[in-house]
């Protein structure tokens, strides 16, 4: 009962669709216009209910791993998998609004998956200019903030991750991740949506929904905004950026 009447009142509170209007980037309608981004909200709303599909052995570039997990919560039951699919639905507003081809990983929040693998191959289908994917952290609830992860030797996720580690804080003002990380930026080798994307993506946790003060970021639609508007100045940037 306690998680259901929180995402009941999280859902009045979010209110009507967010449509973004022009000039959302500073540059006017059409900054985006013939790139395609690769948007990746992690996990599915439905995964703990089939753990036969999510926990079978995929590649993750070189090794095998689970399709998916369930993903985090907050202590008050809003899982990681809502959280972050509305994250990534106000971004897609905001990059189609600026003319990009937007290609989402997942279109609802009610089913199983993809895989890791798939995920992946999604955005490499798509031939992306940028992929990004969008999760909340689990980590001990005394770290707050938010790192941006990226596979080593990969310059072009590098410049990604730097673009997007500096817009999400001047435009959330979330701390960089107190527990993990270096000064906002990670790089793993164990995560096979990045091991096997051939184009240049990030994964961002955009920060620990098991401290406290992070959680209660997560119940306010206006700062799921913010964060959205942030990850797409960051794109913008390292889009218009490249070599």
């Amino acid at each position: 009962m306690r998680v259901l009447l929180a995402v009941v009142a999280l859902l009045a509170a979010a209110g009507p669709p967010v449509h973004s209007g022009r000039n959302t980037l500073g540059r006017g309608g059409g900054a985006l216009r013939g790139t395609t981004i690769a948007v990746d909200p992690g996990h599915n709303g439905a995964n703990w209910a089939h753990p036969s599909q999510i926990d079978r052995l995929v590649d993750a570039g070189g090794f095998r791993k689970a399709c998916d997990t369930t993903g985090t919560a907050t202590p008050d039951g809003i899982s990681e998998a809502w959280y972050v699919f509305d994250v990534a639905q106000r971004l897609a507003r905001i990059l189609r609004a600026e003319g990009a081809r937007v290609v989402l990983t997942r279109t609802t929040n009610d089913g199983v998956g993809p895989c890791i693998d798939e995920r992946a191959a999604i955005g490499n289908r798509a031939h992306a200019d940028a992929a990004i994917s969008i999760h909340g952290d689990g980590g001990p609830s005394s770290g707050r903030g938010f790192d941006v992860i990226y596979r080593p030797h990969d310059a072009a996720a590098h410049r990604l991750a730097l673009a997007i580690r500096s817009a999400f804080r001047a435009g959330t003002g979330e701390p960089y991740a107190t527990y993990v990380g270096r000064d906002g930026l990670d790089v793993r080798t164990d995560l096979g949506g990045l091991n096997l994307s051939t184009v240049p993506k990030v994964l961002i946790e955009t920060l620990n929904m098991r401290n406290p003060a992070d959680a209660k970021l997560v119940e306010s639609a206006r700062f799921r905004q913010r964060e959205a508007a942030a990850l797409a100045r960051g794109l913008e940037a390292f889009l218009h950026a490249r070599p």
